[in-house]
């Protein structure tokens, strides 16, 4: 069902009850946010945004700039729909501790207990950079569902590590196929690990993924328009994805016909108020409308550090088309199940608490739950490569404003 922009302003500008004491966006602050965007746009730093901030019970700000199809002159709207792709792995996350919590699998099983082509998984001992070759040694532990939550896995994609780089294209494997680059549990690297987790939803609970997200998490959420397999009016309100280069941003035309991908790591399509749907659950630990997803204390575990002493790595940009190095808090952050946690308090810089959590899709769309403040917040672009310095700079003053003027 498409939400009309009658029922967004309602959203916006009326506070139910339960909305007493909870954190507002003061009119000045959306103001401000509005003209930086604007701003944006004129300059050519996106082509389009879909942004929104929420609390615990509301939309405090939700608009849309620029255009869903420059080519086309078609308008963003707060209804344009984004691949939102590795957005999908929280939703693959929270999926895998609903079964945890239902008794179907434990978080230090084994994965070869589920998926038996993971068993006695080797790790790569030497690699030769001049053609590819490398010997393997047993790996010192099993990979567990643990580690696959926590991207300490060892396994890793192309985009975020030469070396798999170097044997995917040499060898023409899937990376989640290939050796492990470390011991599991010694190490974070970002990697496909949620695509196997998505494999393991499917194979515990007899349906595809998308049955699974539609049936457990989608409908009762309210999430009516978000799924691996838009039909060809919600694809109809796809936007375009723009490729930065040197001379500017340029435009891919949307395929005639949405080709799906589903995977556990990727492949859904969203707009803002759907995920601001799926923020507002975590951020009543669990709960969105009267819906319970998850108890308060699964939400707790997932958004605290489970990787000890490892720190979440900068991801080097193997494929600088594809990405730039990432991602910010490298060095100090940690991992949850299935998030970026922030160890630095953003206060004085006007950013995000401490404690907040976060993660993002390749074509720069990203999301953040910052339970200190109270708040939630996405922002939805369509612009390679991921990470790029403009783009994050957009996020980043976004980011400011939102603090600034938090009441």
């Amino acid at each position: 069902m498409r939400r009309t922009s009658t029922l967004f302003a309602i959203l916006l500008f009326m506070a139910s009850p339960q909305s007493a004491g909870l954190p507002t966006l003061d009119v000045d602050g959306a103001a401000a946010i509005d003209r930086m965007f604007r701003s944006a746009i004129d300059k050519g730093d996106i082509p389009g945004v879909v942004a929104a901030v929420v609390n615990k019970d509301r939309i405090l700000y939700l608009k849309a700039f620029g255009k869903q199809d420059v080519a086309r002159g078609v308008p963003m709207s707060t209804n344009t729909v984004f691949r939102i792709a590795s957005m999908t792995k929280p939703i693959t996350s929270v999926g895998i501790m609903m079964l945890y919590e239902q008794g179907k699998l434990r978080l230090d099983d084994a994965v070869r207990n589920y998926l038996p082509a993971y068993k006695g998984r080797e790790v790569i001992a030497t690699f030769n950079e001049q053609d590819a070759t490398y010997t393997t040694r047993p790996a010192k532990r099993e990979i567990t569902i643990r580690h696959l939550l926590t991207h300490t896995s060892g396994l890793s994609y192309d985009f975020t590590s030469p070396t798999v780089l170097a044997i995917e294209t040499k060898t023409g494997k899937d990376p989640k196929d290939l050796p492990l680059l470390f011991d599991p549990g010694t190490k974070w690297n970002y990697s496909p690990a949620t695509a196997v987790l998505g494999t393991i939803i499917e194979k515990l609970c007899g349906q595809s993924l998308e049955e699974w997200d539609q049936t457990k998490i989608f409908r009762p959420l309210g999430m009516a328009e978000t799924t691996y397999t838009p039909v060809p009016a919600l694809a109809a309100r796809l936007a375009t994805v723009h490729q930065r280069e040197t001379t500017g941003l340029v435009e891919t035309p949307n395929p005639l016909q949405f080709a799906p991908s589903v995977r556990g790591d990727g492949g859904l399509v969203s707009t803002a108020s759907d995920y601001s749907a799926f923020v507002q659950m975590l951020l009543n630990e669990g709960r969105w409308h009267g819906t319970q997803l998850l108890k308060p204390e699964t939400v707790r575990l997932m958004t605290a550090n489970q990787i000890g002493s490892v720190v979440v790595e900068t991801m080097p940009a193997a494929l600088p088309r594809r990405s730039a190095a990432f991602p910010f808090g490298a060095g100090k952050d940690k991992f949850g199940l299935g998030f970026q946690i922030t160890m630095t308090e953003g206060a004085p810089a006007h950013e995000r608490g401490a404690g907040s959590y976060t993660w993002a899709g390749i074509d720069n769309t990203h999301f953040w739950v910052d339970p200190k403040n109270g708040i939630g917040v996405v922002i939805l672009t369509q612009v390679l490569p991921f990470y790029n310095g403009t783009s994050m700079d957009v996020l980043k003053r976004f980011e400011r404003l939102i603090y600034e003027h938090l009441e």
